[in-house]
Order: C-alpha cells, then sequence, then structure tokens
C-alpha cells in the first residue's frame, strides 16, 4: 500500500514540474539566505574563541597600570619574588599585524602556543632569536622579521604570538609590559598588591571575550536578517504547498474511499515533504556557502573597523552551520505544511476539490485580525519593551502584522478603484483583480515585506551616512595628524608646531573602567576647535567653561544610555577622584564609553601618560608645508601623518562596508519576491483558464487579456508599493530609535528619502512586469481550443 500511495504522491509532480521547482526553488534560497548568514557568524565567532583562548581573555585577573603607563619590567619582579603568580603580556603592532608576547613558564594552561607539558621546543622559542607563531596569511605578512615563523592555525587571525622578550623587540619597547595575568590559585601568605606595587591596579575577570561581546549585537543584527529574507523564502512554499493540497484533494478523497488510512496517507505526505525539504536544503546550503565566501571579506572589514575584531577572510564547511541550514530547512518546511495536513485532518471523506481564491478568501477575517493583534503588539513593545530581544519581537510583530493586512487591505482599495469603472471590460478588470488577491496574496506578502525592508534599512543607512559625515566634520576639525614614536619626536613635533601651525592640540588617553563599563579617558585642551565643532545632544549651562576649569567630564551617548546616567550625575575615572557628567555627545561606530576632562586634570591623574598622537589646525593650503617641515625638522614619516580629508575618505569606506552585508541581503531578499511573483503567477495560469475562457467568447482577444493580465500585476505590485512606504518608514524608525540603541548605545535621527523610495519602487514594478511578462505571453499563445475546451467540461 505505501508504495502505491508514493507512487501517486510522485506523479503528481511529475505532472505539474513547475510546482515542484517552485517549492524547491523557494526552500533552496531561503535556506541559503540562512546558511550564508550563519556561515559568516560561525567563522567569525571561531575566531574570536581563538582570540579569547589564546590570551585567556575573560577568564582570569589581570593586573595593569593605575595611570595608563606601561608596567615596569621591575615591578613584575617584585611581584614573583613577594609570592604572586602573575604572567607579563605585551601586545602592540608590527605592519598592522598584533604582536602578543607572552611568558610560557609562567603562563597558565592553555595560554600561548608552547607548554612544557605538551613537549614543545621551548629552547627554540626562548633562545636567539626565537620564533613567532601564527597561521599562514600572517606569516607571509611579515617575511622580513628576524624571528622564525612557524606555522600555527589555531591562533587567532592577523596575530603573532612569541616570547615576551622576542615580542618587545620586535615593538622596540624594551623592559615594558602592557598586563600581568593573574593565575587563579594565589599563595594565602602573598603580600597585598599596594604594599609591593602600589601603582598597579588588578581588574577582575571579565567572564567572556571582549571582542565577542562587543560583536554580539553586529552578528545579531546579521542574524535577524537572514531570518528576515528565510521568511520571505518560506511564503513561496507556503504557496506551492497549499496550492498542491488544494488540487490533490480530488487524489486523496479517491485514495481515502479506496481504504488508505488517514494517519498514513498524513504520514507519507509528511515524509515526501521532508524528503523534498532535504534535497532544497542541500541545494540551499550549497547556495549560502558561494554567498558567504562573496560577503565574508566585506564582514572582516566592518569588524576589524568598528570593533579591531581580527576574523579569517577564509571560510570553512562547519557542521554546525549547514547543519542548522539542513534543520530549518525541515522546521521551515513544517511550518509551511502545517495548516494544510491541518485541513487535511479534518477534511470529510467525500470532500472534493475547492477553488483556491474561495478557500483563501475565508481566511481574510482571520488574518485581519490577526493583523490588528500583532501590530497592537509591535505598538505595546514600542513602548514599554526593553532590551534587544524585546526590539527584535517587536520587529517581527511589524512586519508580520503589516504582512498579513495586506490582502484585506489591497481588497479594499480593488473595491474603491472598481466604484466608477463604467465599461463592461473595466469593471471585469477591477473585480477579477480582486478576485486574484487571494492567491497571489502570499507572493504579495513576499514583495510587501522585502520592500518594507528595503525601504526600512535604506532609510537607516542614509540617515546613518548624513549623521556620520556631519560626526566627522565635527570630530575630525584638525587639518593634519600627526603621530611620535618617542618623547623626542613628540618635543620635536611641538617646536615645529610652534612656528608653523596655529595650534597643537595633544591627544591624551587612557583605557578604564568607568560606571563599571570599558571606557577610554581623553584629555582635550581647552582651545576654540572643540568649543566650535563639538555639539552635544544635551549638556548643562556653561558646559565648556566649567569643563576648562575641571569641575566636571564630558561622556558620550553610549555611557550615558548603558550605565544610566544623567547631567549631573558622578562618575569615577581615578582612584579617589570623582567628576561631574556636564555634557552628552554623539559617538557614533564606537562600541565603548568615553569619558573626556581637560587636559590639565588628565596630567594630574595620569602623569606618566605622554601625548604621542597630535591635531595640528593651520590654513588647508598650508598643509604641504607643515608635513614637509615635520619630516625634514623633526623626522616624522609620511606614513605618520594624515591628513584630515584621507581620515575623512577611510572613515567613509570603513562605513559603506558595514552595510554591504545587509545591502546585499535587501537586493536577494527582493529578487526572491519577485521570484514569488512569477512562480505564483504561472502555478496559478492553469487555473484561470475557466475564468478568462467566457470572456475570451465573448470577443475579447487573446493578445488584449494578456495585456490585461501584464497590467494587473503591475496595478497589484504598485499597491503593495504604496502599503509597503508606510511600514517601511516604521521599520526604520524601529531599528534608528530601538534597536540601534538596544544594540550600540546611540541612537540616529530619521531622515526621509523620497528619491529613494521612488527608484526602489520603480525596481518593484519593472520587477513585477517581468514576472508576469512569461505568464502573459503563455496566456496569448494559449490555443483557441484550450479554451473552448473549458464549454466541453474539458479542463
Amino acid at each position: 500500500m505505501n508504495a502505491a500511495v508514493l507512487s501517486a504522491l510522485a506523479g503528481y509532480w511529475r505532472r505539474n514540474p513547475l510546482q515542484l521547482v517552485t517549492l524547491l526553488a523557494g526552500l533552496a534560497l531561503a535556506t541559503a539566505l540562512w546558511s550564508g548568514v550563519q556561515a559568516i557568524n560561525a567563522e567569525a565567532r571561531i575566531s574570536y574563541d581563538a582570540a579569547a583562548s589564546t590570551l585567556g581573555e575573560g577568564r582570569y585577573a589581570q593586573i595593569t597600570s593605575a595611570n595608563g603607563a606601561p608596567i615596569a619590567q621591575q615591578s613584575y619582579v617584585a611581584l614573583r619574588r613577594a609570592g604572586w603568580l602573575v604572567s607579563p603580556v605585551i601586545e602592540g603592532r608590527v605592519g598592522g599585524v598584533r604582536v602578543v608576547g607572552l611568558e610560557p613558564l609562567t603562563a597558565p594552561g592553555g595560554i600561548g602556543p608552547v607548554a612544557p607539558a605538551e613537549g614543545a621546543d621551548l629552547g627554540a622559542f626562548l633562545s636567539g632569536a626565537g620564533q613567532v607563531f601564527g597561521r599562514a596569511e600572517t606569516l607571509a605578512a611579515l617575511p622580513g622579521i628576524a624571528p622564525e615563523g612557524v606555522l600555527a592555525p589555531d591562533v587567532a587571525p592577523n596575530t603573532l604570538l612569541a616570547d615576551i622578550g622576542v615580542a618587545q623587540a620586535l615593538l622596540n619597547r624594551p623592559g615594558e609590559i602592557d598586563r600581568l595575568i593573574v593565575l587563579p590559585n594565589q599563595p594565602m601568605t602573598r603580600p597585598s598588591l599596594a604594599e609591593v606595587a602600589p601603582d598597579l591596579m588588578q581588574v577582575a575577570p571579565r567572564g567572556g571575550g571582549d571582542v565577542a561581546r562587543l560583536t554580539d549585537s553586529f552578528h545579531l543584527n546579521l542574524t535577524a536578517f537572514g531570518l528576515l529574507s528565510f521568511a520571505v523564502g518560506l511564503f513561496i512554499v507556503h504557496g506551492a504547498i497549499g496550492l498542491a493540497f488544494e488540487q490533490r484533494r480530488p487524489m486523496m478523497r479517491s485514495m481515502r474511499a479506496l481504504g488508505v488510512p488517514l494517519r498514513r496517507l498524513i504520514a507519507l505526505m509528511a515524509a515526501e515533504l521532508a524528503l523534498l525539504a532535504l534535497v532544497a536544503g542541500l541545494i540551499g546550503v550549497v547556495l549560502g556557502y558561494v554567498i558567504a565566501a562573496f560577503l565574508l571579506p566585506d564582514v572582516a572589514a566592518t569588524l576589524r573597523g568598528l570593533y579591531g575584531a581580527d576574523i579569517s577572510g577564509q571560510l570553512s564547511l562547519r557542521p554546525a552551520w549547514w547543519l542548522s541550514g539542513l534543520a530549518i530547512a525541515l522546521g521551515g518546511t513544517a511550518v509551511a505544511a502545517s495548516g494544510a495536513f491541518w485541513s487535511l485532518a479534518r477534511m470529510p471523506l467525500l470532500a472534493g476539490a475547492q477553488p483556491r481564491a474561495m478557500a483563501m478568501a475565508r481566511q481574510g477575517g482571520w488574518m485581519a485580525l490577526a493583523s490588528v493583534a500583532l501590530l497592537a503588539t509591535a505598538a505595546a513593545l514600542s513602548v514599554w519593551g526593553q532590551g534587544l530581544l524585546a526590539g527584535f519581537i517587536m520587529l517581527a510583530a511589524l512586519l508580520i502584522g503589516g504582512a498579513l493586512a495586506l490582502p484585506p487591505l489591497l481588497g479594499l482599495l480593488l473595491k474603491l478603484a472598481e466604484v466608477p469603472a463604467r465599461r463592461p471590460v473595466a469593471e471585469w478588470f477591477w473585480a477579477d483583480t480582486r478576485q486574484q488577491v487571494p492567491g497571489l496574496s502570499l507572493a504579495l506578502m513576499a514583495l510587501l515585506l522585502a520592500m518594507a525592508a528595503n525601504v526600512g534599512v535604506s532609510t537607516m543607512v542614509s540617515s546613518f551616512r548624513l549623521t556620520f559625515t556631519g560626526f566627522l566634520d565635527q570630530r575630525l576639525a584638525s587639518e593634519l595628524y600627526v603621530r611620535a614614536e618617542d618623547r623626542a619626536q613628540a618635543d620635536a613635533i611641538a617646536r615645529v608646531a610652534a612656528s608653523r601651525a596655529d595650534a597643537l592640540l595633544p591627544i591624551l588617553t587612557v583605557e578604564r573602567e568607568v560606571a563599571s563599563m570599558p571606557a577610554e579617558i581623553y584629555g582635550a585642551r581647552d582651545h576654540a576647535t572643540y568649543r566650535e565643532n563639538w555639539q552635544f545632544l544635551s549638556a548643562l549651562p556653561q558646559a565648556w567653561d566649567r569643563l576648562a576649569e575641571g569641575d566636571g567630564a564630558l561622556i558620550n551617548e553610549q555611557m550615558f544610555r548603558r550605565a544610566q546616567l544623567a547631567l549631573g550625575d558622578s562618575i569615577s575615572i581615578a582612584p579617589g577622584r570623582e567628576v561631574t557628567v556636564l555634557g552628552i555627545y554623539g559617538d557614533y561606530g564606537n562600541p565603548i564609553g568615553q569619558v573626556i576632562v581637560t587636559e590639565d586634570l588628565f596630567r594630574a591623574l595620569y602623569p606618566d601618560v605622554e601625548a604621542r598622537n597630535f591635531g595640528l589646525r593651520t590654513e588647508a593650503e598650508n598643509v604641504p608645508a607643515l608635513r614637509a617641515a615635520l619630516t625634514e625638522e623633526a623626522g616624522i614619516s609620511e606614513a605618520a601623518m594624515i591628513d584630515q580629508a584621507s581620515i575623512k575618505a577611510m572613515s567613509l569606506a570603513i562605513f559603506e562596508r558595514t552595510f554591504t552585508v545587509t545591502t546585499a541581503l535587501n537586493v536577494l531578499t527582493l529578487a526572491v519576491a519577485g521570484f514569488a511573483i512569477l512562480m505564483s503567477l504561472l502555478t496559478l495560469a492553469a487555473i484561470r483558464v475557466p475564468q478568462l475562457a467566457p470572456v475570451w467568447a465573448l470577443g475579447l482577444t487573446r493578445r488584449n487579456l494578456a495585456l490585461l493580465d501584464l497590467v494587473r500585476a503591475v496595478v497589484l505590485a504598485a499597491l503593495t508599493a504604496l502599503l509597503a512606504l508606510p511600514l517601511g518608514l516604521l521599520l526604520a524608525w524601529a531599528l534608528l530609535a530601538v534597536v540601534n540603541v538596544e544594540a550600540f548605545g546611540w541612537r540616529l535621527p530619521m531622515y526621509v528619502f523620497p528619491l529613494d523610495y521612488l527608484r526602489l519602487t520603480l525596481l518593484a514594478l519593472f520587477a513585477a512586469a517581468l514576472a508576469a511578462l512569461w505568464p502573459a505571453w503563455r496566456l496569448w499563445r494559449t490555443p483557441p481550443a484550450q479554451l473552448l475546451g473549458v464549454f466541453r467540461n474539458e479542463r
């Protein structure tokens, strides 16, 4: 019996290959977009884990200098002699490659590339020129260094590990240490840290990698867009499965009448769909690999530019993401088929086929009620919701609610359009278009979601671009920025600036924990550059004057929101020193907190921190002469100088690559929606023949019928675009005002871009016309005998 039932089920797909292609292609495309995003996320997280495991990041307490200066090697020796079990670490960059120096004999287990217990060649690692461990591409980036390069695939991307002495030599920092790793089991009799090294401070472990925590929001956004793309593709699958069930009702009735039990029929149909889902899932995983390989370089550049996170630029076929691709293909198919199986389970034994439009039209009332409930949920979450998860639930409720509202709203608009129609053909056109809405509703929902996502994301990106450009003009006010290698060069820069520049603005910075979050503290010189260019989001009266007097500090929006601070609150910026929050400023693109105090206060708190970076103010036409003077008189290389225009161009390039991934996903989602329209029109073409034959018999030519079908597709796409615009603008507001604030800590102003929306609408109309072109051509070429066959009951 099972073989006979399966043969009958397979026969349907043989007779309707287009529907089989629709089902497989829709599910494969949806799985591809999801799998591609998951492959990128998996590769990034593997790199984060490699970096964290290499340095024990987040697992061990650390000791750093209280004043931000490097730790002297003598302090490390004093701590070891006093009984402290600590291990030194130094970090820096050589030619853009991160160099990390460790001490393998004192480092805790699992830290670094070699360990005594593993039988590694410690002699080669510690003696002579030493060794550096890294990936092949990292070693190739520094071919001229003295230490021997050793291939180590488990080391984090763009990172070299070496003995601390070798690293100090490579970084030209003899006798310096950046931090000390504190081993977990310390002697009970050791003296306190304040007794041995009063200028050092201990920082508790954070319980996870810093980079991984910072990038969580970025990857969550990627996952959300991948899930949205999968949902759009799932509309195609739902439509294909639903149509197949409707058209197979007579066959299922016959099999039931012949004695096939209902449970067995449902089980065999579920097995059939599971097999199709596995085939489509495998195709989708392969396509996802291609998409991920194409997008991974841009993601890597984004993470490096925004977060300083180095991830591998090579994609690996990891079980985690391709298994998730197959799982979501099976799960999505189960969700798409659940309604059809429920209907089959309740179908009376002698129930026959029902017109699909009528069957779907009965769902209109439920769709309208569900839409109202979901939109109300989204509105409630926008007011009372807290956290990033609530933000994404709000987005889901908004988009699904908007999609479910589409068929009832289209029906209402088409009914209104039918009122002024007086000619018979016009009346038939509007009435027939309204009748086609249920059959095309899933494809039109996919188009609505794709267009809304495009409007929302393009509005967010364009608003961010405008704000970010203004932010760069505010923050990069100096005409030239210079970096000194040592104190002597810094003094030479000051001498040149005294005679050839209008102002010298030192950039003093130290990393500290402020308000229980990692932050950078900056010391700013009291100068008109800051007063004239910086704009506050909010501030106390006379904020700049009070800052100059050392009476407070400025904080960025990220710290203001995440630490739940307010103007006038006090924050601790050094042991025993609290200052008042005087103002809050926008700091777009920075994932951590930031505090600005006056230069005098900073030097008093951190006297050992030296300014190695400077901003020089001068007229734009004097910049070339100033660069030449710095090279000749101060020995500054061209690589250590960068002008304002170059920094802005580099920052904007990083910005554009940041949104390459979301733009690509939007384009792919719109393409999937166009494919959904094409497949829906093709699968419904055969069903429409009985509806079109009487109109043709009354004198409307096949050419005119095809033209009206083409116009119908464009009209429905235009109405969908009209409804997608407000939904997209609501999506943009939610992204800017809710999700962006929760994910990154800053809120962006929202701008509207009518020309962009017009271009998107024209693109959607073109896609709909292109999708309808083939079905219309097939209708035009339909043989008259096929139309006449309707009147002979031959369908």
